[in-house]
């Protein structure tokens, strides 16, 4: 059965950071690429950040967070990251960790398994 839990989420004030992680198992990680999602309440599912399994340097970010996040991943622990600086309170929302053969792109449809998600809250 695969499983990919979120964990690192919690309450920050603005300009501060937090790491999310994202432990997986059941599923050959190496070979899946990684994307991070969030939902903030009364909004759509948006793309953050991901991260390809064939090239571990071809990561994407969404314009909102260039700069800002870090996605990475370690194969041998079997777990992806997303560092977060300089946060902001339209930062706050549910972060999904998802996985995918195809994946590595913005495209949610692309990723096979979802995580249980992680709130992130941001004060101003």
């Amino acid at each position: 059965q695969v499983q990919l839990v979120e964990s690192g989420g919690g309450l920050v004030q603005a300009g501060g950071s937090l790491r999310l992680s994202c432990a997986a198992s059941g599923l050959a990680f190496s070979f899946y690429a990684v994307g991070w999602f969030r939902q903030a309440p009364g909004k759509e599912r948006e793309f953050v950040a991901a991260i390809e399994w064939r090239l571990t340097t071809n990561t994407q970010y969404a314009d909102s967070v260039k700069g800002r996040f870090t996605i990475s991943r370690d194969n041998g622990k079997k777990m992806a990251f997303l560092q977060m600086n300089s946060l902001k309170p339209e930062d706050t929302a549910v972060y999904y960790c998802a996985a995918g053969r195809e994946g590595g792109t913005q495209y949610a449809a692309e990723y096979e398994y979802w995580g249980q998600g992680t709130q992130v809250t941001v004060s101003s």
